[in-house]
């Protein structure tokens, strides 16, 4: 049977499948938490490509102290001077635990790159160091995925404008983002050299096609978990205890207590504004 990726998918598809692999992600949790497993996602592409929307999908049933999301600020003047995976390293999962990196060392081989952030010697240096660095986690245990969310010059334009008009997405553009418009050629060839030397057998890059966002997240989690040799957990049954009698306990009297107002009671009489819609999940 032939794909059609033009096809818009029914919202109601779309949410009863994103629902069923977001059940197996607690799954693959719990296997995680019960064999003590390391599991490291990159999340690298274009700006506007989708991926903090992906993330947000991954971790949303998720336990936070077992995943746990990774976006670095630009370093320090201290962690210019170290070792340029120093500052990740520290990131990275102890057992029982999941880490998904929002970018991740990849931004020298991107945005350092193509800004003049790193110096020639250094981006050179990163494209030698990097898969041996990669080869050492996975050799220790780690299971490493990386994703490249791909979108068009046209679809990432078009997403950068919705957001200047969007007062809850406006913070997600920043120079940097807007520069990368007329910088498109420059990241493409960055993208492909980075990829000539880190798309290794090991660790393969794995390209997710993110022009519809929705097709994207449901592709990237069923691609994960069908990565993944996890396997169901049998859990142990809890039963709710009875309550003891009381011990004659009274509880404090309201009145001495600072309350928050019931502001949703106002609710009920008033005007309710429309429920926000997201115009880049709305996108044809």
């Amino acid at each position: 049977m032939s794909k059609d990726r033009s096809a818009k998918l029914p919202k109601h598809v779309y949410e009863s499948e994103l629902l069923r692999l977001q059940s197996e992600l607690v799954e693959m949790q719990e296997w995680v938490k019960a064999t003590g497993a390391r599991i490291v996602v990159i999340f690298e592409g274009r700006d506007a490509a989708g991926k903090g929307g992906a993330i947000k999908r991954v971790t949303e049933y998720l336990n936070p102290r077992i995943a746990q999301i990774v976006a670095l600020p630009a370093p320090t003047e201290r962690e210019r001077t170290q070792w340029y995976f120093q500052r990740y390293i520290a990131h990275l999962p102890a057992a029982g635990e999941i880490r998904l990196f929002d970018r991740s060392w990849y931004n020298r081989g991107g945005v350092e790159r193509v800004m003049g952030y790193c110096t020639p010697e250094e981006h050179r240096r990163f494209l030698r160091q990097c898969p041996i660095f990669e080869r050492m986690l996975i050799e220790d245990g780690i299971l490493l995925r990386k994703y490249w969310f791909s979108v068009s010059d046209k679809q990432q334009e078009k997403r950068f404008a919705s957001r200047l008009t969007d007062p809850m997405r406006r913070w997600k553009l920043s120079p940097t983002d807007l520069e990368s418009l007329t910088r498109w050629e420059e990241y493409s060839r960055a993208k492909d050299e980075m990829f000539v030397h880190t798309d290794i057998a090991e660790a393969r890059w794995n390209v997710v096609e993110a022009e519809d966002k929705k097709r994207a997240r449901l592709n990237m989690i069923h691609h994960l978990l069908d990565s993944i040799p996890y396997q169901h957990v049998t859990h142990d049954v809890f039963e709710i205890p009875e309550r003891p009698p009381s011990t004659g306990y009274r509880r404090t009297d309201r009145s001495l207590q600072l309350e928050v107002p019931d502001y949703a009671s106002a609710l009920l009489t008033g005007d309710v504004a429309p429920a926000y819609v997201d115009p880049e999940d709305e996108e044809s």
